[in-house]
């Protein structure tokens, strides 16, 4: 991916996806009633936007860490949007 994306361009990214996550951290120590959705999906986005980023400087352990991150955020997202349907049809 190095040919199609600059390591400044790529730190931009990382940037933008460190922020989501500590966005995400912050929110769910500062709300009285987390939103769970949009918590993994910045977690998501986040993670997604630092392995963008590790495909320019690469590091494996911090890749591993992003792709699991990734995957407990999926799992999350799906466990929202399953709750949020149960609470709609209970709501009926």
């Amino acid at each position: 991916m190095t040919e199609y994306l600059s390591p400044f361009a790529a730190d931009l990214i990382g940037f933008a996806g460190s922020f989501f996550i500590v966005a995400a951290f912050a929110y769910s120590n500062l709300t009285a009633q987390m939103n769970a959705l949009w918590f993994n999906v910045a977690n998501f986005l986040g993670a997604a936007l630092l392995t963008i980023s590790l495909t320019v400087n690469f590091n494996l352990p911090t890749m591993v860490l992003e792709i699991v991150w990734m995957a407990i955020a999926v799992f999350g997202i799906i466990k929202a949007l399953m709750t949020h349907r149960v609470d709609a049809g209970a709501a009926e």
